[in-house]
């Protein structure tokens, strides 16, 4: 995980560097700083097989977890949009104390972070001895609790205990 967070400021820091310059060699926008930066951020990619063998395993996941965070914050907009332009009320709020297989305080707080960036979800504490994390949800249909809490077990948890294990 300190490989990836140091190969993508690196990438950044280069990026930034190559387009403050006086004059780019490439044209300032978006499309060729993103590609600027998977660029270097492949080759850096490509580097750590020299040092760090576990990288090429971990950078699919992290990939993963992108996307299905992005296609849960897709769905979780989507869904709030729906609510609000609808003269029905489709929200059922409730607290669910959801029991945490993460133990580090760095998993705990990806964990919580992720839940709260998706509308509808927001991570309100952790125990003390920090086995259950307590999650307000805005969408629980039938008070089916553990719908919801598979849901986020197996979606969010399982894949960020992949990228961290």
């Amino acid at each position: 995980m300190r490989v990836f967070f140091f190969h993508s400021v690196l990438c950044f820091v280069l990026v930034t560097i190559l387009f403050r310059m006086e004059a780019p060699p490439l044209p300032y926008n978006a499309l060729t700083t993103s590609l600027c930066f998977v660029c270097l951020f492949t080759g850096c990619w490509l580097s750590s097989w020299f040092y760090r063998r576990s990288y090429f395993r971990k950078l699919p996941k992290a990939v993963g977890l992108l996307i299905f965070f992005l296609k849960e914050l897709l769905m979780a907009n989507l869904k709030i949009a729906f609510d609000i332009v609808t003269p029905r009320y489709y929200m059922k709020p409730t607290v669910i104390a959801l029991p945490l297989q993460v133990r580090t305080d760095l998993e705990i707080t990806l964990l919580a972070c992720i839940i709260s960036l998706t509308p509808g979800t927001l991570s309100i504490d952790v125990s003390r001895d920090r086995r259950i994390l307590y999650v307000h949800a805005l969408y629980v249909k039938h008070n089916d609790l553990e719908k919801l809490k598979y849901h986020i077990k197996h979606g969010f948890e399982r894949r960020l205990l992949a990228l961290t294990s």
